[in-house]
């Protein structure tokens, strides 16, 4: 019997008969043959039927397939570099073809252009077109590599609690739940505070998990459910938080070029712009990065172009300034010293300047903009407990978080890192909707 093997594994079974198990892609007639691009959730691969290989009725089957028909195909291995696939230089010629359901011929999601909003209306159906299946396989290294990097670092993985009774970074930004005879709950924003306890436990950990931000945001880098991983490290200040955001994302990258190259290479991404991609990466103050965008905004004539990037000291960077930033640079950028006024409560203040916190946002290359921001934390229960006042958060909900800073506290540091961000960022994608399996956004949660 033909042993039954994935796509992946082709390349070491030239000359051998395998077979093969999955969907028709896309169908092709020529007469005697018919070519078949077939996907096993692995790879696609070329078959090529011969009439004179298959009874007539078979073949004439064969040639009326629609897509999305799942097969059974059993054949002998080739090596061939114009056959089409993912890897491609390979076809399969069809001995036997078992047809397992033939598809209706109403498939709504042909290979050809669709709307946005019709793509997203048949996501469940999107995500088997070649491109979605690529992203989504690199979205799934970049989860492992990210994984791994920590786990080989000594970080302990904890699970922090999706339902909270508190806001983390502002009450406005929530999805709010009743909660029994508690009250009021809420979908977590962030681990973060959570895994500030962890650390006097276990002094390195992450959590890796969903989160929910009601930002009405419509941008491209935004979604309402999202994956974030967030490390936090005892006895780090924000220069050590620099390292390990630059080490672990040189990995992520350098892991998924090579794990999935043949992936990158059917999005047409540009290579050598990741390859680019290692540790040590450049870093700015806000109060430079500050100055290279007014230098630009003095210089800009189109009055459309000047007016996006008008900007004063003291706000936060929109993703036009954040354009401007990283144009300046060819790897990722840390921005470190923003205005405490547009950071959450918890960050440490700047010694000698307490305008500006020890705060530090990665930005990515190519105009994707803020892919981790993190921070020193604050480390005194005093002066915690004075920001907690000064933004008129509730004392009782953070006495479990002020008793960290009176039973041992050290300094320590954490940073949040979009898996959606960073995934849309090394595939070259448009909008981080298409990095994630079904993407949650404030006009959309169907299907």
């Amino acid at each position: 019997m033909a042993e039954h093997i994935s796509v992946t594994q082709i390349s070491n079974h030239i000359g051998q008969e395998v077979t093969i198990k999955g969907w028709i892609y896309n169908r092709t007639d020529k007469g005697k043959l018919v070519f078949l691009l077939v996907r096993d959730g692995s790879g696609f691969v070329q078959c090529v039927a011969f009439k004179g290989d298959l009874e007539p009725e078979v073949f004439d089957k064969v040639m009326r397939l629609p897509q999305e028909s799942s097969v059974i195909i059993t054949g002998a291995v080739r090596e061939d570099k114009r056959a089409p696939g993912i890897p491609g230089g390979y076809e399969v010629g069809v001995k036997q073809i078992e047809i397992v359901q033939e598809a209706g011929l109403d498939y709504p999601m042909s290979l050809k252009d669709h709307g946005v909003d019709f793509a997203l209306d048949n996501r469940h159906l999107w995500l088997r077109m070649q491109s979605q299946w690529a992203i989504l396989r690199v979205r799934a290294t970049v989860m492992a590599a990210t994984r791994e990097w920590l786990d080989l670092n000594g970080f302990v993985e904890m699970s922090t609690p999706i339902l909270t009774p508190a806001a983390a970074e502002g009450t406005t930004t929530l999805f709010e739940t009743e909660y029994f005879d508690e009250g009021k709950a809420y979908l977590a924003q962030t681990g973060q505070l959570y895994n500030e306890a962890n650390i006097f436990s276990f002094g390195k950990v992450y959590c890796f998990g969903p989160t929910f931000r009601a930002e009405k945001s419509k941008t491209r880098r935004h979604l309402t459910e999202f994956w974030m991983l967030e490390p936090e490290i005892a006895f780090c200040d924000l220069d050590g938080l620099m390292e390990i955001e630059e080490q672990m994302l040189t990995h992520i990258v350098q892991r998924v070029l090579r794990d999935r190259m043949p992936e990158l290479k059917s999005l047409g991404r540009d290579i050598s712009k990741l390859e680019n991609i290692k540790a040590p990466f450049p870093r700015i103050s806000y109060d430079d990065a500050a100055k290279i965008i007014q230098e630009f905004h003095e210089k800009e004539t189109d009055p459309e172009k000047k007016e996006l990037l008008k900007f004063d000291w003291g706000i936060d960077f929109g993703a036009p300034h954040e354009t401007i930033i990283t144009q300046q640079f060819d790897k990722p950028v840390f921005v470190y010293g923003y205005p405490t006024a547009v950071k959450a409560f918890y960050m440490e203040p700047w010694p000698n300047r307490p305008e500006v916190c020890k705060s530090v946002d990665l930005l990515a290359p190519e105009g994707y903009g803020e892919i981790c921001g993190g921070s020193e934390r604050i480390s005194d229960p005093d002066a915690l407990l004075q920001r907690i006042r000064d933004q008129k958060l509730p004392e009782e909900a953070f006495k479990w978080y002020l008793d960290l800073r009176k039973y041992g506290s050290v300094p320590h540091s954490g940073f949040g890192m979009g898996t959606e961000r960073v995934t849309s960022w090394i595939c070259g994608n448009e909008h981080v909707r298409e990095a994630i399996a079904f993407p949650r956004t404030i006009k959309r949660v169907y299907p």
